[in-house]
Formats: structure tokens, C-alpha cells, sequence
């Protein structure tokens, strides 16, 4: 009985999620994840790591949150949009995107099994799946970290319907 308890709720989780973060005005969101990606991607940036990206818009949409944003690099900033073309575009669910974050899935594995949909520039996507690889765990900031580990853990102790 507990056991589908858990279960129900690490499904229903993000659509009670997805209603939360609808009432949130873009412009803060935007401020937010912009924020996120500067402090994750530091390095890169520095580094060159990004410049596939350069005045190029990666969509992300998470399905059962019902989010969508873009992802570009211009000037050598990640910035977020609301509505752009894409180039190249990641959908999923918020419970596989964050075990992808984690480590705790293999894109390719979700790619394969229809969970997480890549669509355009394949070369583009390429580049992104593989930065997606690259990151390391202990590399990103320790609160978004512990948050993201902590979700990965309640969603993998949910038994399997």
C-alpha cells in the first residue's frame, strides 16, 4: 500500500509541479535558469566549450511540467528565451531529465527507448548529448546537486507500475 503511495506520488509529483511553475511570470524563470547555466557552464564558456551553440536554439520541453524554453549562447552568455526557432530540440519528462542529470540514465538509453525525444540538427544534438555527458557531478553548484540527487533518490525508490 505504501509502496503505490510513493509510486503515485513521484507521478503525480510533476503535474502538481508544472501548475506551481505556471503561475510564475517567464521573466522570473528566465532570470532563474539563466542564472543556473551561468554558474553550471562557467567553466565551459570560459573555455569554448559552447560555441556550438552560438546563435543557435536548443529547445527544451519538459512534457508533464508543461515548460518549454530556448537555450541560445550570444555574446558568449547563455541566454533564455521564450520563443524562438529551434535548431535542435530535447523533450522529456521531468522525472528522466533528472535522472539524466544525475547520471542515473543514460540518454542514449532513454533516446532508444522513446523517452527522450530528440528532433533537428542532429549534428547540433550530437553536441548537446555530449556536453549532457560531460558534465561531472561534483562540478555543479552543491545546491542544485543535492537537489537534483535527492529527486533522483525518491524517484528511484517508487516501485515500477
Amino acid at each position: 500500500m505504501l509502496g503505490k503511495i510513493h509510486s503515485e506520488f513521484v507521478n503525480k509529483a510533476p503535474h502538481v509541479l508544472g501548475l506551481t511553475l505556471r503561475c510564475i511570470p517567464f521573466n522570473l524563470k528566465k532570470q532563474a535558469i539563466e542564472q543556473l547555466l551561468q554558474l553550471q557552464f562557467k567553466h565551459s564558456l570560459e573555455e569554448g566549450d559552447l560555441d556550438f551553440l552560438e546563435n543557435r536554439w536548443l529547445k527544451i520541453q519538459v512534457t508533464d511540467l508543461q515548460l518549454v524554453w530556448f537555450v541560445s549562447l550570444i555574446d558568449n552568455k547563455l541566454v533564455v528565451s521564450r520563443e524562438e526557432i529551434a535548431d535542435v530540440s530535447f523533450i522529456g519528462n521531468a522525472n528522466d531529465l533528472i535522472m539524466i542529470a544525475t547520471r542515473r540514465q543514460d540518454p542514449d538509453t532513454l533516446f532508444f527507448q522513446r523517452r527522450l525525444i530528440v528532433e533537428g540538427d542532429t549534428e547540433l544534438g550530437l553536441y548537446v548529448k555530449n556536453l549532457m555527458d560531460s558534465i561531472e557531478l561534483d562540478a555543479m553548484p552543491k545546491f542544485l546537486r543535492l537537489t537534483l540527487e535527492k529527486l533522483a533518490n525518491i524517484i528511484e525508490s517508487a516501485p515500477v507500475n
